[in-house]
């Protein structure tokens, strides 16, 4: 039903004094779903798997997306360049970790009825979860991209290992040490 139409309804129907009537209309045909959705929280394993699987390709753009670790990487080495902060403070951190930083995202949002499952999890970016936030990707007119093809791109994944086995000084910082961890459990799990 068209909802303009049936707010328009419920809009003559409340002129003629018939709100029993508004609100039989409105709980059937356009109801207020209360959900309680719990705090979602994902290991750097749990992540990779998701990135692994496809192929680090932000499914709503289509667009290549780095690994997180190596990003961080970036960070340790050039500070000044590809500024962090901890909060994501806009004024100062990189538009690499907003644009190239991938994230799990619910193809059908949570707040909408999606399940909390890996098979409704995608791999986005920053910015696009944020922007697609508790919406549908029919709502905002997106299309979901194919995964992508590790052997196409990897999200830089190798140069990632490559890079902390040349340097273990890298391991030091707990972030790049648990993304590290992660990645070799998702990509071990994954070849099984």
């Amino acid at each position: 039903m068209d909802k303009t139409l049936l707010i328009q309804n419920i809009c003559s129907l409340l002129l003629e004094n018939k709100k029993s009537d508004c609100i039989d209309l409105a709980k059937s045909n356009y109801p207020f779903v209360d959900r309680l959705i719990p705090k979602r929280q994902y290991s750097k394993f749990q992540m990779c798997q998701v990135f692994l699987r496809d192929g680090f390709i932000d499914r709503y753009s289509g667009d290549k997306l780095l690994f997180p670790g190596l990003i961080k990487i970036l960070t340790i080495e050039f500070p000044e360049i590809f500024k962090y902060h901890r909060n994501w403070k806009m004024t100062d951190t990189h538009m690499i970790y907003w644009e190239l930083f991938p994230t799990i995202d619910h193809l059908v949002p949570v707040s909408r009825g999606g399940r909390d499952t890996i098979d409704n999890w995608v791999t986005t970016s920053m910015i696009r979860n944020s922007a697609k936030s508790n919406w549908t990707i029919e709502e905002i007119g997106w299309t979901l991209h194919d995964k992508g093809n590790l052997c196409n791109w990897d999200g830089l994944t190798k140069c990632f290992i490559d890079l902390t086995d040349k340097n273990t000084d890298y391991e030091k910082d707990s972030y790049v040490k648990g993304w590290k961890t992660g990645l070799i459990k998702a990509i071990s799990e994954n070849g099984k």
